[in-house]
């Protein structure tokens, strides 16, 4: 068996998503696994090279999981022919020009979202890679969900029939930081540091809404922030400058109508921290992160509306449970699989940061219809 070494930067991995979910639960648990298998048999195993501001938390990291190589130089790092492939877990204000100097500097580049603070940016991002000849992607890890890889089972199935609606429901109360401590960095609700739900979330249903049910067309939105105050990780006062809830209305090819609610301000009274509710002709279905339920219209009940009686039917008890049939692996190292894969064999990875800007576009229409009021058509976008 022959194995292919593959150096990896990462940029960002002393915040808590890029240490947890990119290098230890994806890219050094591949290595430890013994690399990514590839058509012809081959195993390319990814070896980290830490990139970041802090010398120390870097040494700390790389000792703690026996790391030889890190650096607060990304040039120096970009310049090494033994790296092959940059990612980025930065900040999105700090994203845009290591990404730049990243494709520059003729390496394959995977990023988290946003890649750019712009549409405009994001595109011209994208044209660099192309005309670079690089390999991309932007993370898109919902898709690998369990509960949202059995979704997709039920529509690749045709269990919907023609699918009408879907509505969506994600959020959680953040505390404000003063009587407990915020569960979210203050960043995210300063504007001028790239912060608000809109752009944290809207490409992630973008990009779950344009691989499982088709492109987005128009969407209509309110942005507010609910709680104009919060403390920081000092517990310093500050004015919150970004949208801490969003409140939208999609539309899909085909009719397709999406309601999709995001707040930070909001109490969780669901099964799960984010549900979609598809319904179609012949079957509706309720997916989370991790379950999926459905109801077919064969053993739909009929409901009755009638408010001078009591309701004593259970309607949670009629639904059923979507079987795992599989091990699902962590959503993060199961993209990081593909990607290396795509970098390394060619095999298909429509996660580029085309797809990335389109998400980016959808986040910026909401914005602009929630200043305006009015309903915002998405035109296709592409590359010139």
């Amino acid at each position: 068996m022959q194995e292919r070494v593959l150096g990896v930067a990462m940029n960002g991995v002393t915040g808590r998503m890029g240490y947890r979910q990119h290098l230890t639960r994806s890219v050094l648990a591949i290595r430890q696994a013994g690399g990514v298998p590839l058509p012809d048999g081959t195993r390319v195993i990814p070896e980290p090279v830490l990139v970041g501001r802090s010398a120390a938390k870097l040494r700390e990291i790389a000792d703690r999981h026996g790391i030889e190589r890190w650096s607060t130089d990304l040039d120096a790092v970009l310049s090494d022919d033994s790296v092959e492939v940059y990612f980025d877990a930065q900040i999105t204000t700090a994203r845009e020009d290591a990404v730049r100097s990243a494709i520059a500097a003729g390496k394959h580049v995977y990023a988290e979202k946003p890649a750019a603070g712009t549409l405009s940016a994001a595109l011209e991002l994208a044209k660099l890679a192309r005309d670079a000849g690089v390999c991309n992607g932007v993370v898109q890890d919902k898709l690998f969900l369990p509960g949202l890889l059995k979704l997709r089972r039920l529509v690749d199935s045709g269990f919907f029939g023609r699918v009408l609606s879907i509505r969506g429901e994600f959020g959680y109360w953040v505390f404000e930081g003063d009587w407990q401590e915020a569960q979210r960095p203050s960043w995210n609700y300063r504007a001028e540091d790239g912060g608000g739900i809109v752009l944290d979330m809207f490409p992630h249903w973008h990009y779950i809404l344009e691989h499982l049910f088709g492109p987005v067309r128009a969407v209509t939105a309110r942005a507010v922030t609910h709680i104009p105050e919060r403390r920081d990780e000092q517990g310093a006062a500050y004015t919150a400058t970004a949208d801490d809830a969003a409140y939208a209305l999609i539309e899909l090819d085909g009719g397709v109508i999406a309601q999709i609610n995001s707040s930070w301000s909001v109490r969780v009274d669901r099964d799960e921290l984010v549900e979609f509710q598809v319904d179609g002709t012949e079957g509706s279905a309720v997916a989370g992160l991790r379950e999926c339920r459905v109801q077919h219209r064969a053993v739909t009940p009929r409901a009755v509306w009638d408010p001078d009686a009591a309701d004593t039917a259970d309607y949670r008890s009629q639904w059923d449970r979507v079987p795992d049939n599989a091990e699902f692996a962590n959503a993060f190292r199961a993209q990081w699989e593909l990607f290396l894969s795509h970098v390394c064999a060619g095999t298909p990875f429509p996660y580029d940061l085309l797809s990335g800007a389109r998400g980016l576009q959808m986040a910026e229409a909401g914005l602009r219809s929630s200043r305006s009021g009015n309903r915002v058509a998405i035109e296709e976008v592409g590359l010139s």
